[in-house]
């Protein structure tokens, strides 16, 4: 399914396939997401949102199909090269190094690019971590390591943003942080591909949702519609 988006597109993915072994998960992928913009992926667990964002990120060795970022094609790419191209990936365990402390963990990745985000912002995107900034990282609360595992990727200097499941067993007042603070790098020109089941949350955030079913994408709702189209995205989500 190509998208409107594929004409301005900082992402395009097509006809993606993946596998665990001989476990066949993604079937013929296709989206794209157009610089700037912030894109979900949406569907029911085991649908194929985290592998397609693993296999963009060249995680998954065994995959075919064609991924191109700003206008270059990347599938063939290991991991490391697809990051320094301007790709952060920031996964649902978080991450976190238990032995660093907060600002440890905050500086370790390497700057890839200019234009990445400045510490003292990132520490007005996410103030909780300026309060911790000298503690472990694993001694912070679940959604402090959230914001972690995301601030940790902004000083890079990559482009576009693969955030998986960010705000997956968080309280809703911190889901509502993580909901600003993403809102706000989209105000700074972040790209963001954003695997989510929460469409509620979702729709405080994105531009466009893609509904992935069984390792394809069955459709592509814009925001705009999202409420018109709620009855069809329960039946896609079981909820």
């Amino acid at each position: 399914m190509r998208s409107a988006a594929a004409a301005d597109a900082l992402l395009e993915v097509h006809g993606l396939e993946a596998w665990y072994g001989e476990s066949h998960v993604l079937h013929g992928v296709d989206f794209a997401v157009a610089a700037g913009e912030v894109a979900t992926l949406l569907g029911r667990n085991g649908a194929g949102k985290t592998t397609t964002l693993k296999s963009i990120m060249g995680i998954l060795p065994e995959r075919r199909g064609t991924i191109t970022f700003a206008g270059r094609a990347i599938i063939d790419l290991p991991a490391y090269r697809i990051a320094r191209l301007g790709i952060a990936y920031c996964p649902e365990d978080r991450g976190v190094f238990a032995s660093l402390t907060v600002e440890e963990n905050l500086m370790l990745p390497p700057v890839i690019a200019p234009g990445g985000m400045p510490v003292d912002q990132i520490y007005d995107l996410f103030p909780n971590l300026l309060e911790h900034r000298m503690s472990q990282g694993t001694k912070l609360s679940g959604g402090e390591q959230q914001m972690l595992a995301i601030a940790r990727i902004l000083r890079t200097g990559a482009r576009l943003l693969l955030l998986d499941e960010p705000t997956e067993g968080l309280a809703p007042v911190i889901v509502q942080q993580i909901g600003a603070a993403i809102v706000r790098l989209k105000q700074a020109g972040f790209t963001i591909l954003l695997v989510e089941q929460n469409f509620r949350f979702a729709a405080t955030v994105a531009d466009r949702h893609y509904v992935v079913e069984h390792g394809r994408i069955v459709d592509m709702i814009p925001n705009e519609r999202l409420e018109a189209e709620t009855n069809k995205l329960h039946e896609y989500l079981g909820v």
